[in-house]
């Protein structure tokens, strides 16, 4: 039983006795008044009938209209004229008159006066006595009715004593209540505080729960300023600032498999000509400057554009990820009109060569690299003839869709219209290889095909129907749900939750399903918590109450950045790729990922790795203590 049940229960004990206490004693001390009120009337009357009795020189006739007199003009039990010897020479008596007051009360409370007995003379000689006793009747009645009304007022008081005592309790409980939710919120991964009562004990309590939660928040913060030095010493270059090597080499792998990018992107690499000449002629400290000022020029894009990836490949050679169609050529022709104006004033000799590839994002990034590292090859070869800076761009042939975008946002709209669709399957395992969900992208039937998102989701961000393909995907789940109890994982693109009309839609498609809904997952971008965290927290106040599970996908160190994390109200965080790739084979990069592991199990969030390649990676992660992996190494190894 709770302690406010508890208490609760102890003050309506103490009001319940207080009643009952006040209403016996109450009653006791009437009876007893009532009681000695009748014996006085009892003995008075018998005095003043023994005095008229005596006055009638023993005439016997007298006597007895006399005590038939007296018996008539009162309420009386019984009135007697006994004899000198004591023998009964009269009597009157009558029945007990019908009262209000109910048998069980005179049961309960019986009131019992002597009856009042004098002596009768005539003269000098006693001639017997004469005994009266009045009836009890009336006399419960009286005490009946002042116990009910004693009882009444009694009643109100304790009611009002009870009103009383409930909203002291409320008052009590509220910063109780305030201190548990609390410190459920702590176990949750939220770090609220509660406002100080004016009650001095629970003051003391609050404000001790409050500076805890302060502490654990930041702890919280420091792991997470902790996690953003181990990103910058394991991820980047320690002159530049830009991703290292293998770093940029797992994001560009991770941004080929997503499916939120365009058909076609660019790379283009970029190499400062002669470092070692330079380093000669120079000085390091020189060269270093115009290393920092190259990487300036690159790191333009990135902030402008999302998505974009710079990285240091070795000394002088840089890379720079452009996930949009048609601008390679473009970006790398004006990196070099940028360089072109900046470099010369560092001294003569000063010379870049860029080379720009536009490929398919499904081509391997094996592929891209070869592509890219030939077109800087030729633009190197051609330098040396040409000097200064030169730029060479290979464009596959054929790119580009061979129908208009028009045409393309019509099947897309048809597609959406006629449902034609399905979603495609991939497990997310945990150690012992049991599924925990799986993850469900959709393919859109257009052009008479199913289409993979990577091939129409830039084209519906444009025409913005993110929000109705969504929706679908949601629908195609909560109906496979229902079909076999398996949860089912759907990504949600950002766009959507700017959608007015899409949260509102979203809960009535739930609502009709309100079992299946429980078994639902949605993904959501590392972008959607730190651009759009207001509606991220509207959209979990709302679906968490229907069981709806809430997470981010494609996470990686920029979780470390998002403000106020611990109140986002997720379930999971889904590590990218670019994160978790290599991990097996770097001891910081394996430390990075423990530490992400840790900051967000405090938060109690389950953490799941993407796009797990290889056995040994996997194993790596298993011994980081993620919850559960999922990837092309993960469906493969999927039993028969």
């Amino acid at each position: 039983m709770s302690l406010m049940r508890q208490i609760a229960w102890l003050v309506l004990a103490v009001v319940l006795a207080a009643l009952v206490g006040a209403v016996g004693l109450s009653t006791l001390s009437l009876r007893e008044l009532m009681q000695t009120q009748l014996a006085l009337k009892n003995a008075d009357n018998a005095q003043s009938l023994a005095l008229a009795l005596s006055q009638q020189q023993g005439d016997a006739e007298l006597i007895k209209l006399l005590v038939s007199a007296q018996f008539d003009t009162g309420a009386y039990e019984f009135v007697r004229w006994r004899d000198a010897k004591g023998e009964t020479v009269f009597e009157r008596t009558g029945a007990a008159p019908r009262g209000q007051s109910p048998g069980w009360f005179r049961e309960l409370v019986p009131i019992a006066a002597r009856p009042g007995v004098a002596q009768v003379s005539s003269g000098w000689n006693a001639i017997g006595a004469v005994e009266l006793k009045s009836h009890a009747g009336y006399a419960h009645d009286a005490l009946w009715l002042a116990s009910r009304r004693l009882l009444a007022w009694l009643l109100v008081v304790g009611m009002v004593a009870a009103v009383a005592a409930w909203a002291g309790l409320r008052r009590i409980r509220r910063p109780l209540d305030a201190a548990v939710a609390q410190a459920e919120g702590v176990l949750a991964g939220s770090y609220g505080q509660v406002a100080e009562p004016r009650v001095p004990e629970l003051q003391r309590l609050i404000r001790a729960m409050n500076a805890m939660v302060q502490r654990v928040r930041d702890l919280f913060e420091a792991q997470a300023g902790q996690l953003l030095v181990l990103r910058e010493q394991v991820h980047h270059d320690a002159l530049t600032g830009v991703s290292t090597r293998k770093h940029f080499l797992a994001e560009l792998d991770a941004a080929l498999q997503r499916d939120d990018g365009p058909v076609v992107a660019g790379l283009v690499l970029v190499r400062l000509r002669d470092l070692t000449g330079l380093n000669a002629r120079l000085g390091h400290v020189a060269v270093d400057d115009v290393l920092l000022t190259v990487v300036a020029a690159l790191q333009a894009y990135p902030e402008s554009v999302p998505g974009c990836r710079v990285g240091r490949l070795n000394g002088g050679d840089f890379a720079l990820w452009l996930p949009a169609e048609g601008v390679a050529a473009e970006t790398a022709q004006a990196l070099a009109d940028a360089l072109r104006a900046s470099l010369p004033a560092f001294g003569p000799g000063v010379q870049v060569a860029l080379g720009a590839v536009e490929l398919p994002r499904e081509r391997p990034s094996s592929v891209w690299l070869g592509e890219a590292d030939a077109a800087l090859a030729r633009a190197e070869h051609l330098s040396e003839s040409r000097g200064g800076f030169v730029v060479d761009v290979m464009a596959e042939p054929g790119l580009g869709r061979e129908q208009g975008e028009g045409l393309w946002r019509e099947q897309l709209r048809e597609a959406l219209a006629l449902q034609r669709g399905r979603l495609v399957e991939f497990p997310v395992r945990d150690r012992a290889g049991q599924v925990l969900h799986l993850e469900c992208p959709l393919q859109l039937q257009i052009d008479g095909a199913l289409q993979p998102a990577s091939s129409w989701l830039p084209l519906a961000v444009r025409a913005r129907l993110t929000a109705q393909v969504d929706l679908f995907a949601v629908s195609l789940a909560l109906q496979a749900i229902a079909a076999d109890g398996r949860a089912r994982c759907i990504n949600v693109a950002p766009a959507s939750l700017a959608d007015a009309a899409f949260l509102p839609q979203l809960r009535e498609l739930l609502g009709h399903a309100p079992q299946a809904a429980r078994g639902l997952l949605l993904d959501l971008a590392e972008a959607a918590a730190t651009e759009h965290f207001e509606r991220l927290l509207e959209l979990g106040r709302q679906l968490r109450p229907l069981g709806v599970k809430l997470g981010l996908e494609h996470a990686g160190a920029g979780l470390a950045q998002v403000e106020k994390l611990y109140q986002a109200g997720l379930d999971y965080v889904k590590l990218d790729a670019s994160v978790l790739l290599g991990v097996a084979g770097e001891a910081g990069r394996a430390a990075f990922v423990r530490g992400m592991v840790i900051m967000l199990r405090s938060l109690a969030l389950k953490v799941y790795g993407e796009g797990v390649i290889d056995a040994m990676d996997a194993q790596a992660l298993w011994d980081c203590e993620l919850d559960g992996l999922t990837g092309p190494w993960v469906t493969a190894s999927t039993p028969a």
